[in-house]
């Protein structure tokens, strides 16, 4: 994976758990939810897309 897509990943990643923790603290729990379902998704896409990236270079 090219640092500049990982960096995407990895900026993404913290905002969206950095919003998890902000509607926590703002009272709104199905807010809470949904950004840490969209989180999870995001942050295993870019667990596919690195092995995907390392298979395609072998």
């Amino acid at each position: 994976m090219n640092k500049g897509l990982a960096l995407f990943f990895a900026v993404v990643g913290t905002a969206l758990l950095a919003a998890i923790s902000y509607f926590m603290a703002a009272g709104k729990p199905w807010m809470a939810i949904l950004f840490a379902l969209i989180s999870f998704f995001f942050i295993g896409a870019g667990f596919i897309t690195k092995a995907k990236l390392r298979k395609d270079k072998e």
